[in-house]
């Protein structure tokens, strides 16, 4: 095994089976939890909007909880501390039906809700008050002009915070492995642990992680110029 060989591990048509799988579940993990994180991040949003000290506290000590406690120890928090407080047949369940995979979505996607919902309180505060107004004075009531004038300009004014923090829920979901989801990184590690290659193994990794991250910025980089361009 001497000198780096990446064939060794690419070529390999087990290796390369363990790799697709553990891509497969990555992107499981990080569509699902961002799906979860956008909608509950819109949801703090419009809880945050209404009248009252009680809502605006509930949400903000929910935001406080998820951006500063480190997201593994949520991680391990929902799959051995609160699934222990489930029935025993859930339980069983959850064990029948990759129960590590659906924790991880929920506590990613708990987390990452926090940091969408402070992206799109920012890109609502970014508005002017005429808008409003505008909205007011052409008939529309407080839901319909959020949304179908403030929260459209809202989320472009946020999108660069939104992509940032998008790109750091693909990479966070590398995570799920300290919980056994057989993911990317949880993948590498088994195949490096059979070939014995541990720097072809982990480089096949970087790039893979690196060529995905990439491509999330490169479409949200269009989404902006799209949204520019709709703005003028």
């Amino acid at each position: 095994m001497e000198g780096f060989d990446l064939w060794a591990i690419l070529g390999n048509a087990e290796y390369a089976a363990m790799l697709r799988h553990g891509i497969r579940f990555t992107f499981i993990v990080f569509v699902c939890s961002w799906l979860l994180a956008m909608s509950l991040g819109i949801l703090l949003l419009v809880v945050r909007q209404l009248p009252g000290r009680l809502s605006n506290a509930v949400v903000t000590a929910y935001i406080s909880y998820h951006r500063n406690v480190p997201t593994l120890v949520q991680l391990m928090l929902w799959y051995f501390g609160i699934s222990a407080l489930f029935p025993t047949p859930l339980q069983y369940w959850l064990t029948d039906h990759n129960g590590e995979t659906i924790f991880a979505i929920i506590a990613l996607g708990l987390c990452q809700a926090a940091y969408f919902s402070e992206d799109l309180r920012s890109g609502l505060r970014s508005i002017s008050a005429g808008q409003a107004e505008a909205a007011k004075a052409l008939g529309h009531g407080h839901v319909s002009s959020m949304r179908y004038v403030m929260m459209p300009q809202a989320i472009r004014n946020a999108l660069p915070a939104l992509i940032n923090h998008t790109v750091s829920l693909f990479k966070n979901s590398s995570l799920a492995m300290a919980i056994g989801v057989s993911e990317l990184t949880h993948a590498v590690q088994e195949v490096q642990s059979l070939s014995f290659r541990v720097f072809e193994a982990y480089t096949v990794a970087t790039v893979i992680y690196l060529a995905c991250s990439l491509i999330l910025m490169a479409v949200g980089a269009a989404l902006q110029a799209r949204a520019r361009a709709g703005g003028r």
